[in-house]
């Protein structure tokens, strides 16, 4: 990501057309075992690949507690440094988190990079962000990260600024110049996302508006949400198998077995720990998940462990507001694991078995997203003039048409409406 602050964030964690050899690094405390341990550490495997790296290596270390200085005790640490230089790793990575302090005391004793979980996170999200507002949102998430971490290599630039009439005496350090340009560029990616918040907002009242449901597809990091609303859509988003390979939301008009039309939109995928400082930056753009009448969410029937990924994708929809809006489980890629999805589903009532890519289960799963959408609209009587077959096309056109008949005054018409077509349409029903 290229900003005019890029010397003032330091570096990413791939240097572009190089691969990096990176070792990783865990620490087991109380109430973690060491097969939690070992698919946590597999999954971070998985996001430095997706971030353009290579594992050369792992440790873990059971402790009480995190070491002040080194996160790991001082004697592993000098360990984590033989194994580095045996191996030839150019950066280490933590799955726990660093703080500051931590971070630079490893740096200096193993002489390479140290970064965690976050970190690597964060630059998967800056190679692929796209949008304008994407972009404004992971560099706003970077900066946010890196700013108390600055002091990381200018421990020699701490001299004083220029010279001459006006600018003599202490002046300021470099390493203060740069937290202040960073402070304005915060500040200013600040105004600019409640700029582009403001006109996401006024789309989604437009979209109120319109009457029509909304159904967000949430679900963990590669579970397959582009792909489901690809094949229900026509979306043409693009499917990578690969974590986060899409993080700007889409949205597409979906018509439901019973012909009334929802709008279907797909979310940024979750993952376990996924950093607060991303959540609050792209609370916008998750947003439609905490406005939808329903929520899609996705798992991974090939996981290695299905219930940790919904544990930690409900987590993050309760972090942003969303914990109460109703949800539907699917289990997807039944194409690649058919038993273990039954066996899930069997043990969940009212989930649906799928595959996004042969459309296994597909026409169950658009039926059991309109009886619940069913189940949360009104059903309402309206009176409508003859002449009026602009309001009788717009019902067909927002909700369901239950019945019809032929009055005197008019055409009585029964169907299921969401509240903002109801409030539209008030003066047409009819009342109790």
């Amino acid at each position: 990501m290229n900003t005019p602050y890029q010397e003032a964030l330091g570096r990413t964690l791939i240097e572009r057309g190089r691969r990096e050899r990176i070792v990783l690094v865990a620490v087991l405390f109380d109430g973690h075992d060491e097969l939690e341990t070992d698919e946590s550490l597999d999954e971070l495997a998985r996001l430095i690949d997706t971030a353009g790296a290579d594992e050369a290596g792992r440790m873990t270390q059971r402790r009480d507690r995190p070491d002040s200085a080194f996160y790991i005790g001082k004697g592993k640490a000098q360990e984590l440094k033989e194994l580095c230089l045996a191996v030839d790793a150019d950066t280490v990575v933590f799955d726990n988190e660093l703080a500051p302090a931590q971070q630079y005391n490893l740096e200096k004793l193993l002489g390479r990079t140290a970064i965690d979980r976050t970190a690597v996170i964060l630059d998967i999200f800056a190679q692929n962000a796209h949008t304008l507002e994407g972009k404004a949102q992971v560099e706003l998430a970077l900066l946010r990260y890196r700013l108390p971490r600055l002091r990381r290599g200018v421990a020699g630039a701490m001299s004083q600024q220029g010279g001459g009439i006006g600018t003599r005496g202490p002046g300021e350090t470099k390493l203060e110049v740069d937290r202040r340009r960073i402070q304005d560029r915060l500040s200013k990616l600040s105004r600019d996302l409640k700029d582009l918040g403001n006109t996401r907002n006024e789309q989604r009242k437009g979209r109120e508006r319109s009457g029509l449901g909304s159904v967000a597809i949430v679900g963990y990091t590669n579970a397959g949400k582009s792909s489901l609303l690809n094949y229900l859509t026509r979306a043409g988003v693009l499917v990578e198998n690969r974590l986060f390979a899409t993080l700007d939301p889409t949205t597409r008009r979906l018509a439901l077995p019973g012909g009334e039309p929802v709008l279907l939109s797909d979310t940024v995928g979750f993952v376990r720990r996924l950093p607060h400082a991303l959540i609050e930056s792209f609370k916008s753009t998750l947003e439609v998940a905490v406005v939808s009448d329903l929520l899609v969410h996705v798992v991974d029937a090939t996981a290695s462990d299905p219930q940790a990924q919904i544990d930690a994708v409900r987590e993050v929809l309760k972090e942003i507001g969303a914990g109460n809006v109703p949800e539907l489980v699917v289990f997807n890629k039944a194409d690649l694991e058919p038993e273990g999805a039954a066996q899930m589903a069997a043990h969940l009532p009212g989930s649906v078995v799928i595959s996004a890519v042969t459309g296994l289960g597909v026409p169950e799963l658009l039926r059991t997203i309109g009886d619940r959408m069913r189940s949360i609209t009104a059903v309402v009587e309206l009176l409508i003039p003859y002449e009026r077959g602009d309001i009788v096309a717009a019902v067909h056109r927002e909700g369901e048409v239950v019945s019809t008949s032929n009055e005197e005054a008019g055409m009585r018409v029964r169907a299921r409406l969401a509240g903002a077509s109801v409030g539209r349409l008030s003066q047409f029903v009819v009342k109790p």
